[in-house]
């Protein structure tokens, strides 16, 4: 028997109401598909008596249990940020953890594959997409992934909205600096702006299964536009169909969490993942959730 084979992995995701999480399914398929012992554990922060105050004791207990890492979402992706020893450049610079590994030294070391998660699916999605000038509606931790994404895929100018004013001034102040000039918007002055851009980066929750809806008007969406859509449950959002209808060309959000979830994987076990077969896994998943 193989190393690997002998080798177990635990690892997990901590967040707020992930009762009906696909991650656990994803990555212990991956796991198995390349010969690994991997399990893949849920921390809810909704069953903790603190709460998100409970994050540093779910990392000591998982640190002293022999996990390999964890993945982190909402809300806690910048709570965990003071709880780590080391940051990875590119969660310094987005200033969001999704992934933190615990190495060999005892050192907690954070990361951010959500980034490279959305570049690559976009990239792939549509390989000769313009993003010369784009709009990113939604300031939080998803919305600062596209947007360092973006700053790395050469945009000029990225225009910044948020409903919270804060957030989006506190993004643009972060990544500012570069060569992608990054403009905070006023959500009252979205629509309006969207006649301007390449493409649009829907990066806010609305259009989830439990927060149905629109952020924008579908009105303000133009054909010649590409839609980048963050959820990925439903795989199809209200937005993303009418974009899909007026003939925008459009990127789910399944790529980004398979793409990202594969990048992680890496970062816990040093073994490579097959994106194209998790992808496959995922819309299985997501086939079976339907019905």
């Amino acid at each position: 028997m193989s190393m690997a084979l002998r080798q177990r992995f635990l690892t997990g995701l901590i967040g707020q109401s992930i009762g009906q999480s696909l991650s656990p399914a994803l990555h212990e398929a991956e796991g198995r598909a390349i010969g690994i012992d991997y399990s893949y554990r849920l921390f809810d922060i909704e069953a903790e008596p603190k709460r998100a105050a409970a994050l540093p004791d779910i990392l000591d207990r998982m640190q002293a249990e022999g996990f390999a890492g964890c993945n982190v979402t909402f809300p806690l992706k910048q709570a965990v940020m003071p709880l780590l020893d080391r940051l990875s450049p590119e969660a310094e610079a987005m200033g969001a953890v999704n992934t933190v590994r615990f190495a060999g030294d005892g050192a907690r070391e954070g990361h951010n594959t959500d980034w490279w998660g959305f570049g690559e699916n976009l990239r792939r999605t549509i390989p000769d997409a313009a993003v010369d000038t784009v709009a990113l509606l939604g300031a939080g931790g998803a919305g600062a992934a596209a947007a360092y994404a973006l700053c790395r895929m050469g945009t000029r100018e990225l225009l910044v909205i948020d409903r919270d004013a804060d957030k989006a001034e506190e993004l643009v102040a972060r990544l500012s600096g570069g060569s992608t000039t990054l403009l905070p918007v006023r959500f009252a002055d979205a629509e309006a702006r969207l006649g301007e851009v390449d493409g649009l980066v829907q990066a806010t929750p609305i259009g989830m299964a439990k927060l149905p809806g629109t952020p924008i008007s579908p009105r303000a969406l133009s054909p010649e536009m590409w839609l980048a859509e963050i959820i990925y449950v439903p795989i199809e959002t209200e937005l993303l169909r009418a974009a899909r209808a007026l003939g925008c060309r459009t990127v789910d959000g399944g790529g980004m969490v398979v793409l990202q979830a594969a990048r992680a994987l890496e970062i816990f076990t040093g073994m490579a993942a097959d994106p194209d077969r998790m992808q496959t896994h995922l819309l299985a998943l997501l086939r079976e959730k339907v019905g």
